[in-house]
């Protein structure tokens, strides 16, 4: 496609679908302690096979028990993690996942005070070791690390354009360049956080993916 018509998907997509995952559970991402860390959250829920649309119910339902903090959620009771995850119908891995979060939160205070601002900085705001340390953290892994990146990035510039293999495959599903560079020039650069959520779910729902092209 010509340049032109690239941007014609792109502000399609973007009316569509360009709403973050942070925002849709409800999150107004800063760089602050709280919201870092609930993004950690739910990329933690958004990592195992369950649909994203129950991992973003069960944020919120962790939200609403008040365990927004990694001392809240490290001092509140398994079971009563369970409990929430259970309410958001998040059943087949809710025991694991509430291990999961605990263990994490226990990670985050130990080793950054609590603080995902302090991971960034002992990282040296490199995007590779960013990534490399985000995976410390129980459950998140490669795929958790990527989904916390694409939505930091708007709030960690350093991170910019963060594509990776997910958003890029959703690219080629609409006809998007699936060069990292080009496909970054198509949106101003605080738009890039929405194109990465957009793409990744088009990548995960043909039918959208579809409606887009069309």
């Amino acid at each position: 496609m010509t340049e032109r018509q690239n941007k014609t998907t792109v502000r399609r997509l973007l009316n569509r679908a360009g709403q973050t995952y942070a925002a849709e559970a409800g999150i107004r991402l800063a760089d602050k302690p709280a919201p870092l860390y609930r993004l950690l959250v739910l990329s933690t829920l958004l990592s195992t096979r369950i649909s994203a649309g129950i991992a973003v119910d069960a944020a919120k339902e962790l939200a609403r028990a008040k365990l927004t903090t990694p001392r809240a959620m490290a001092e509140t009771a398994w079971q009563q993690r369970v409990d929430a995850l259970g309410r958001a119908h998040y059943k087949r891995y809710d025991e694991q996942t509430a291990t999961a979060l605990g263990q994490s939160a226990e990670t985050l205070l130990e080793r950054h005070s609590g603080d995902l601002r302090k991971l960034r900085h002992d990282a040296g705001r490199d995007p590779r070791e960013i990534t490399k340390r985000l995976r410390a953290f129980s459950r998140v892994g490669p795929v958790g690390g990527d989904i916390f990146c694409r939505e930091a990035q708007l709030v960690w510039p350093e991170l910019r354009p963060y594509l990776d293999k997910k958003a890029l495959s959703g690219a080629q599903r609409v006809s998007l360049p699936t060069d990292t560079t080009e496909l970054a020039g198509l949106v101003a650069e605080e738009d890039l956080a929405s194109l990465a959520a957009a793409l990744v779910r088009v990548a995960l729902d043909r039918s959208l993916a579809g409606e887009i092209s069309g």
